[in-house]
């Protein structure tokens, strides 16, 4: 049994040369943080202020790793989430607090990526966007729920490509790099409460409360999910192997998400800025506004790339929606659970998909609220990262596993420049 142990994670050999079968929750963590949202809120950032952000993609690389490390861990040690595990260790109204915040702030954003993929459609093929709106959510809500758990697993893998778009779409545009390389490598920071309040935004957008609660869920599922794998505070034998492979992926996964990030905030400054567009409300809205002054090649690419990483974000959000009531409420929680052994997770999956579906069509703007739902996933990240470090570093809830060393440093550091960020935001706002 000992030396069966350690298999569990190792990635049989046939398998590592391709490299999808290698990456999972780390990947598709990091790239459904590119989603509509995120990409307005990167637009936003580069059409305002230029390339004088490209800066924040370059710091928050690490500290991503640190925190997304710290959440998977906690899922595969203890085969429970996050809320799993505050249910167990924290106090109910400390729970239910960190749960509603997230439910609201990922309801918003399932309906400004709905309403972002519908208009870039629109951009595109033409027709109404209500009509694309319609079947986006179907889609979004449909396939968890009738697509096995290795079926939907590896459809949002390959979604992963969708971040190709703005790569591409990068070097169709003319980026004076000289310049972009120095601001990446020297940070500038201007006291005043929007420049503050776009970088808590950007921040807030890149190290997001929901991608903790998706990973480490994802993280737990698996451990159900694949034989021989059990929580490693019960088979510590399968510790480094563990460890190894989610260190990998998740580094992998967080470049992806930040050079994409870093590719848009570029793409917008090298062409937006220049040309007098500093308001960017939308992803959908900078993909109008590249068509003459890119032309239509990248404004299309821009807007495809919209509707992919929309139909790989808009489930992982409901999806860590889901996992978060239901683990709260002790509900039976999983994709791998058919929907009639756990119609409440998957009720909540839908219900979220359709509310968000239906701020679109009233007086409630999702699209306006997009950078102010950036700030409070910035805010709310905190007391959020702050619990997790709490958790991740008793024995008595990892075992041998809590964490110590330079990744507990990194983790308490992130939470702390979070916080100062969010300091240094409300201090000028009242300056």
């Amino acid at each position: 049994m000992e030396r069966s142990e350690p298999a569990a994670d190792v990635i049989p050999p046939q398998a590592q040369s391709r490299l999808l079968r290698f990456l999972g929750p780390g990947l598709i963590t990091g790239a459904s943080d590119d989603d509509p949202s995120g990409i307005a809120t990167y637009s936003q950032a580069g059409a305002q202020f230029g390339l004088a952000l490209g800066w924040t993609m370059f710091l928050t690389w690490p500290l991503m790793v640190s925190i997304q490390l710290i959440s998977a861990r906690i899922g595969r040690t203890t085969g429970h989430g996050i809320a799993g595990n505050l249910r167990r260790h924290c106090p109910k109204w400390l729970l239910l607090c960190i749960v509603s915040l997230l439910l609201a702030a990922n309801t918003v954003n399932i309906g400004a990526n709905l309403g972002a993929m519908a208009d870039a459609t629109r951009l595109v093929f033409g027709g109404p966007a209500l009509l694309y709106l319609f079947v986006f959510a179907t889609i979004c809500a449909a396939v968890p729920v009738w697509t096995s758990y290795r079926h939907y697993v590896a459809v949002l893998r390959w979604m992963t490509l969708a971040l190709l778009a703005y790569i591409v779409t990068l070097f169709a545009v003319d980026v004076p790099w000289r310049e972009a390389a120095y601001r990446i490598l020297v940070p500038t920071v201007a006291w005043s409460r929007d420049y503050l309040m776009m970088i808590v935004a950007v921040f807030g957008t890149t190290i997001s409360p929901y991608l903790f609660f998706w990973q480490a869920s994802e993280e737990a599922e698996d451990v159900s999910e694949t034989p021989h794998r059990a929580p490693l505070k019960q088979t510590p034998g399968q510790g480094p192997a563990a460890l190894e492979r989610i260190r990998f992926d998740t580094m992998g996964g967080m470049a992806a998400s930040n050079i994409v990030g870093l590719a848009i905030i570029l793409t917008a400054a090298s062409t937006l800025r220049p040309n007098g567009i500093t308001d960017v409300e939308t992803s959908a809205q900078a993909a109008e506004a590249l068509r003459p002054l890119a032309g239509s090649f990248a404004s299309t690419l821009f807007a495809l790339g919209i509707v992919g990483t929309g139909l790989l974000a808009v489930p992982v959000l409901a999806g860590s929606a889901a996992y978060a009531l239901g683990e709260a409420l002790h509900w039976r929680t999983g994709l791998t659970h058919k929907p009639k052994n756990a119609k409440a997770f998957y009720g909540a999956i839908v219900i979220a998909t359709i509310v968000g579906a239906i701020l679109n069509a009233t007086p409630v703007n999702p699209m306006k609220a997009l950078v102010w739902t950036a700030v409070i996933n910035g805010i709310v990240a905190v007391p959020v990262m702050g619990i997790m470090m709490y958790l991740a570093s008793r024995r008595d809830i990892l075992g041998p596993f809590a964490v110590a060393g330079i990744l507990k440093w990194l983790g308490w550091l992130t939470t702390t420049m979070m916080a100062a960020a969010v300091v240094a935001m409300m201090m000028a706002g009242f300056a």
